[in-house]
C-alpha cells in the first residue's frame, strides 16, 4: 500500500449490505461461468443457444442453456457494479430478486415443453429461483437501513 506523506490512503467502508450484494454477484458469476464448464455441466454437448430443447444440466440438477449462463454472468456484472454504492446494493437485492421471484412464477406457469419455455427452465430451477428471490428480497429488505457504521438515524435495523 503507498503512501502519502507517511499517511496511508483512507479506505472506505462496505456496508453489511454491500457485501451481501457483493457475495450474492459473485455467486450469479460463478454459476454462470460454471454452466460453461463440461463436466460440472452435464450433456454439456446438448447445450443449446436457448430453448427448452438445451438437455445440458448445471451440476446434473438445473437444466441451462447459453442464454441462461450468459443471463447469470450478466446479473453478476450489474451486481459487482451496483453494489459499490448502498444505495445500489439495495435495489439489486430487493429488485433482482422480485426478477427472480418473477421468474419462479414464470416458470410455474409456463409449459416445459413450449417454446415460451425460453430461458430453459425445469423444476429444479423454479425452486431455486423462488429461494433465491426470497432470500434476495429479505436480505435487500432487512439491510436497507443499515451502513458501514451501523444503522441511520431514525432507521431499524
Amino acid at each position: 500500500m503507498s503512501t502519502t506523506h507517511g499517511v496511508a490512503p483512507a479506505r472506505t467502508s462496505r456496508s453489511p449490505v454491500q457485501t451481501v450484494a457483493t457475495v450474492v454477484a459473485l455467486g450469479f458469476l460463478l454459476v454462470g461461468i460454471l454452466g460453461f464448464i463440461p463436466g460440472i455441466t452435464t450433456h454439456y454437448g446438448d447445450m443449446s443457444f436457448a430453448g427448452h430443447s438445451s438437455d445440458a444440466q448445471l451440476l446434473g440438477i438445473f437444466e441451462v442453456s447459453v442464454l441462461h449462463n450468459l443471463v447469470h454472468l450478466l446479473f453478476g456484472v450489474v451486481g459487482l457494479a451496483l453494489a459499490r454504492r448502498p444505495s445500489g446494493a439495495v435495489a439489486f437485492l430487493i429488485g433482482g430478486g422480485a426478477v427472480y421471484l418473477v421468474l419462479w412464477l414464470y416458470g410455474l406457469l409456463v409449459d416445459k415443453g413450449s417454446d415460451a419455455n425460453f430461458v430453459p427452465l425445469d423444476s429444479a430451477d423454479d425452486w431455486l429461483h423462488f429461494g433465491l428471490g426470497a432470500a434476495m428480497v429479505a436480505a435487500g429488505l432487512a439491510l436497507r437501513t443499515r451502513t458501514a457504521h451501523g444503522p441511520r438515524a431514525g432507521g431499524s435495523l
